[in-house]
């Protein structure tokens, strides 16, 4: 880790003036992604530079098709990791792969929350984990077997096991939690969403303690065909690690990859009361639409423009005091460059290099890959960590910035920076825009 530190912000903290109860702080996260089986794993591996994807010729269910020919051979997946570890192995039989993955990962995070739900009213806690696609594994299954067999064969989890709730309704049963529940499935910007509406309902006083987060299992031959068809992935099969660099000039697509994150939050009050660590806080949510294209961004970025602005707006701070953007940055030419354009006409020079700016922004996509709608759990994740660590982790494979890119990206290595308060942005098809604000806690 190299490079000057980025300046702290105002010494004014943006939530201070609030009352402790419309605080809303993170006590715990969980994680299972291409890089790390648990969070800790996963941040370890994102500080150190590693690269999740790989070549999924090995995988038997790519080779289930009639054309056994993918011009796409790259993903980002879980490997040699079992549900098991923390499920039942009845219960995870009867589970998508995208469940188990974000069932796992809220077990984690409630194991570290240090939380014991039978000592909470269940009607004041809560849980929001939403999934771009649900069981898309299950879906695939089941038609093969309604195809070859029949449909009496048809496995009788099946309705269970696709729900885009799946993971929701589990945590909420296994942890007795009574209080709002429910599931978005806003593509990409899922749990960017999920993690804002949670904030919000502890804020307005309809719940004590939410768990929060994305899930994703898409990493299968449908899935991973339909977006190859559209073009929406990288090609570079022949160099896997290398495949996935955002802002980069030979950028050529996103790697669609798997994984899951969840988070708790709760409001200050309760966390103070039953003496957790808190790993930081939320102090603002920005949610819009472009209102453009079903798939494409919006070419200048005004949509993202519009959530930064109200993130920054619903936590009371300037554009000159957020230290770190986690991109969005899938590595998709559109999407970069629209996602360039927004913080640039948000944060002016704070953002440019060239005149001065110390803003640094890095995509951990350039790692993990793209998992859809775990993404922006997974990059809070990073933001967790970059607050509590003072590391901000890189962009790898950033070799030549493209044209008009003047950032710091934060290129090839981590580095060692005074964070207060960054921006986690998410972005999904369908013209979804979400931005995070979190800054590190200071009582």
């Amino acid at each position: 880790m190299a490079g000057p530190p980025s300046p702290l912000a105002s010494p004014v903290h943006p939530m201070a003036h609030r009352p402790d109860n419309q605080r809303v702080v993170i006590t715990g996260v969980g994680a299972v992604t291409p890089i790390g089986h648990d969070a800790p794993s996963t941040w370890d591996a994102m500080v150190r530079g590693v690269s999740g994807i790989t070549s999924i010729d090995g995988d038997e269910q790519f080779h289930r098709t009639k054309n056994e020919v993918w011009s796409v051979r790259i993903a980002g997946q879980v490997r040699g990791w079992s549900p098991e570890t923390r499920i039942d192995k009845r219960d995870a039989r009867r589970l998508d792969r995208f469940a188990q993955l974000g069932i796992t990962a809220g077990i984690e995070a409630v194991a570290q929350s240090g939380l014991d739900f039978s000592k909470e009213d269940p009607e004041r806690c809560g849980v929001i984990v939403g999934s771009g696609v649900g069981g898309i594994q299950t879906i695939e299954e089941g038609m093969w077997v309604l195809v070859e067999k029949g449909p009496h064969r048809i496995n009788p989890f099946t309705v269970p096991r696709l729900m885009a709730n799946a993971v929701s309704g589990d945590l909420s049963i296994r942890y007795g939690l009574q209080g709002p529940s429910g599931a978005h499935a806003t593509a990409c910007a899922t749990s960017g969403h999920s993690i804002g509406d949670a904030f919000k309902i502890i804020q307005r006083g309809d719940a004590d303690v939410m768990l929060a987060g994305g899930a994703e299992g898409a990493v299968s031959p449908l899935c991973l065909g339909a977006f190859m068809t559209m073009k929406a992935l990288s090609t570079r099969n022949d160099a896997p690690t290398k495949a996935s660099r955002p802002f980069d000039r030979d950028r050529d697509g996103f790697v669609l990859s798997e994984g899951a994150a969840v988070m708790v939050l709760e409001t200050l009050a309760h966390a103070r009361r039953r003496g957790a660590e808190i790993l930081c806080e939320i102090v603002g949510y920005g949610a819009s639409s472009d209102a453009a294209h079903i798939t494409a961004p919006d070419s200048e970025g005004r949509g993202a423009r519009r959530a930064m602005s109200w993130a920054l707006r619903d936590a009371g701070v300037n554009p000159d005091q957020i230290d770190y953007i986690n991109a969005h940055g899938t590595s998709t030419p559109l999407g970069d460059a629209a996602e360039v354009a927004a913080v640039k006409a948000i944060f002016g020079d704070h953002a440019r290099l060239s005149r001065g700016g110390r803003m640094l922004m890095s995509s951990t996509k350039s790692m993990i890959g793209h998992c859809l709608g775990a993404s922006g759990a997974v990059e809070a994740l990073a933001c967790i960590n970059a607050l509590r660590h003072g590391v901000v982790p890189p962009t790898i494979n950033l070799d030549n910035p493209d044209e008009g890119f003047d950032m710091d990206f934060v290129p090839h290595h981590a580095r060692d920076a005074r964070l207060r308060v960054v921006l986690d942005n998410t972005f999904g098809f369908g013209g979804h825009n979400v931005s995070l604000a979190l800054a590190r806690f200071e009582g």
